[in-house]
C-alpha cells in the first residue's frame, strides 16, 4: 500500500470525483470507546447495522495500531503511528495531551486541514484521556470536549471554552443532542465535518436507565481461548499470572459486565439513528459520508484475563469499521486490512484535499473497488506497558519492584498490565496468509506468533517453530515499521 496504482487513481476520480467547495461532501465520524468486534460487540447495534452497514461498507479486517485509548485516538486524529506522535500511553508523561502533542502534533491534525478548506467542524465527547483544558484545540468551530476519561454521569465538558459540569444528564444523550443541534443549524451549502465520541462501552459500563433491563440472558462468549490457562512458552508471562483458570465468581462478574457493555451501547445506537434522521430531515444525507468505528477492542476472559485491552490478540486489536455515503455500494464487505491511521487520509481524500506526505496511513477508498480481494499489507501494532512502582496495589500479593499495573482484587489480582507488557507486532495479511508476529521488550525478549488462518483463537504460539528465514523477515519488518514515517510505513518488508 505504498502508493495507489495509476489505474486506481483514475477509477477513484471516475467514481468519487473531485469536489468544489460548493459540492464537497459532509462527513460524520462516530468513535466509540473499547467496543470489540470479535466478541459480538456490534450485535446490540441493530439500528447502526441497518442505517450504516446495510447502506454502505463493512470492513472485515479493521485494526487499531495501538490497543489503548489515548495512543489510538492520537493516531486516528493524525493518520500517524503512536511512535511518530509520541503518544505512548494514557498519562501526560506518556504523551497523552502532553506538550509535544499540544505544540507540535495537534496543529497538524486533519480537522485543522478541513477547517482551513472551508469545512465547519464539530466535536463532542471524549478527546484524549489527559484533556482537562479550557482551551479549544485547533481545527474545531464547535467544541464540546469531555474532561478526562469516559464517564456517563458527573462529568465536565469544555463547551466552546466554557467549563460546564453535569450531574444527572446521561453523557451519550447529551452528545447526541449536541451533534443533532449542530447539523440542524448548519447553513445550507456549507460542508461540515462532525465527530462524536461517546463513552460506551468503556468502564464503568453504565447504561441509560431505560436500557438497564436489556440482554439479561446474555453471557460473554465462551470462545476456544476463554479462561484457557497458558504455559510460560505459550504466552507472555503477564498472561500466565495466577489465578488460572479464573474462579467461578470472577467468571460470573465477567458475564455481568458483558451485559452492561451491551446495554450501554443502546444509547449509542439511538444516537446513530438520531444523526441519520437529522441528516435526512436537512436533505443532506445523500451528500454525507458516515464512518463508525472504535478506538480499540476488548477481551473478556480470554486466556484467563478478566476484562481489559492492552494485549496483541484479535479481541483487543480488531475494531468495528463501517462506512456509508454517496457512491458506496450498499452491503459491501471489504476484506483488505485497514487501520485507524487510515481514517485521516480517507477523510481528506473524501473532502478533495491533498493528503500530506507525513501521514503513515492510506485512504481506504481504493479497497472498495475490488472489495473481497485482499490487498497485501503489514500493519504495526505497538504498545508500551504502564507498570511502575507507583501503580502498586497493596491489596494484591505482589511487590512494588514488580512494576505491575491494574491489579485489583475483583479480578483475583491477575494484573492487566506491567512495565514489560511492551510489544511491537506486525499484522500481515494477504490472500494467502494471515499472520501476527510480536516481540516483547522484556528481559527474555519473548516472541509470540500465530497463524490465524489455521488458529483464529491464537492458542498455539508458533514463533519458535518458524524457519530462521521467516523469523528474520519479520524481525526486519518490525525494525523498519517501528522507525517508519510516511510512505515507509506502507511498504511490505
Amino acid at each position: 500500500m505504498e502508493s495507489v496504482p495509476k489505474i486506481s487513481l483514475v477509477l477513484f476520480m471516475l467514481v468519487f470525483g473531485t469536489h468544489s467547495s460548493e459540492d464537497a461532501p459532509n462527513i460524520v465520524l462516530i468513535l466509540t470507546d473499547d467496543q470489540d468486534i470479535v466478541l459480538k460487540g456490534m450485535n446490540p447495534m441493530t439500528k447502526t447495522q441497518q442505517l450504516v452497514a446495510n447502506r454502505g461498507a463493512t470492513f472485515l479486517n479493521a485494526f487499531t495500531s495501538s490497543p489503548i485509548c489515548c495512543p489510538s485516538r492520537s493516531s486516528l486524529l493524525t493518520g500517524q503511528y503512536a511512535h511518530n506522535v509520541k503518544t505512548f500511553n494514557n498519562s501526560e508523561n506518556g504523551g497523552c495531551y502532553g506538550s509535544y502533542w499540544r505544540e507540535t502534533v495537534e496543529p497538524t491534525a486533519f480537522p485543522v486541514l478541513l477547517q482551513k478548506a472551508g469545512y465547519q467542524t464539530f466535536y463532542a465527547g471524549k478527546y484524549l484521556n489527559e484533556y482537562y483544558s479550557e482551551v479549544v484545540p485547533p481545527g474545531w468551530d464547535d467544541w464540546h470536549g469531555l474532561h478526562g476519561n469516559s464517564r456517563y454521569y458527573n462529568y465536565t465538558l469544555n463547551e466552546n471554552g466554557q467549563k460546564v459540569s453535569f450531574t444527572d444528564e446521561y453523557l451519550t444523550d447529551v452528545l447526541s443532542n449536541r451533534i443533532v443541534n449542530f447539523i440542524s443549524n448548519i447553513k445550507p451549502g456549507t460542508p461540515f465535518f462532525a465527530m462524536v465520541a461517546p463513552p460506551a462501552p468503556h468502564e464503568p459500563f453504565t447504561a441509560a436507565e431505560r436500557h438497564q433491563n436489556m440482554f439479561l440472558n446474555e453471557t460473554a462468549p465462551r470462545t476456544m481461548n476463554y479462561n484457557l490457562p497458558c504455559g510460560p512458552l505459550e504466552k507472555h508471562w503477564l498472561i500466565t499470572m495466577p489465578p488460572l483458570p479464573l474462579p467461578a465468581d470472577i467468571v460470573a462478574n465477567i458475564d455481568i459486565i458483558y451485559r452492561k457493555r451491551w446495554q450501554s451501547l443502546l444509547a449509542v445506537d439511538e444516537m446513530v439513528e438520531s444523526i441519520m434522521s437529522i441528516l435526512e430531515k436537512r436533505k443532506v444525507l445523500s451528500n454525507t459520508y458516515i464512518i463508525y468505528t472504535s478506538d480499540n477492542g476488548y477481551h473478556m476472559g480470554q486466556f484467563g484475563q478478566a476484562y481489559d485491552k492492552r494485549q496483541p490478540y484479535e479481541t483487543d486489536i480488531r475494531v468495528p469499521l463501517l462506512m456509508a455515503g454517496p457512491k458506496i455500494t450498499p452491503k459491501t464487505l471489504v476484506a483488505s486490512p485497514v487501520a485507524l491511521i487510515d481514517i485521516a487520509p480517507t477523510v481528506l481524500e473524501l473532502a478533495g484535499l491533498d493528503v500530506p506526505d507525513l501521514l503513515d496511513g492510506a485512504s481506504v477508498l481504493s479497497t472498495l473497488e475490488d472489495a473481497m480481494e485482499i490487498e497485501e499489507r503489514q500493519l504495526l501494532i505497538e504498545y508500551w506497558g504502564e507498570g511502575t512502582p507507583e501503580t502498586y496495589n497493596p491489596d494484591c500479593p505482589w511487590q512494588k519492584k514488580d512494576k505491575l499495573s491494574l491489579c485489583t482484587v475483583d479480578i483475583g489480582c491477575h494484573c492487566q498490565d506491567s512495565w514489560n507488557n511492551t510489544f511491537n507486532c506486525v499484522r500481515h495479511l494477504a490472500n494467502d496468509l494471515d499472520i501476527i508476529y510480536c516481540q516483547f521488550k522484556d528481559n527474555e525478549h519473548f516472541t509470540e506468533a500465530y497463524d490465524l488462518a489455521n488458529d483464529m483463537y491464537q492458542i498455539e504460539n508458533v514463533a519458535y517453530d518458524l524457519l530462521p528465514s521467516i523469523r528474520a523477515k519479520y524481525d526486519l519488518a518490525l525494525t523498519n515499521l517501528t522507525q517508519c514515517a510516511g510512505a515507509t510505513c506502507r511498504r511490505i518488508y
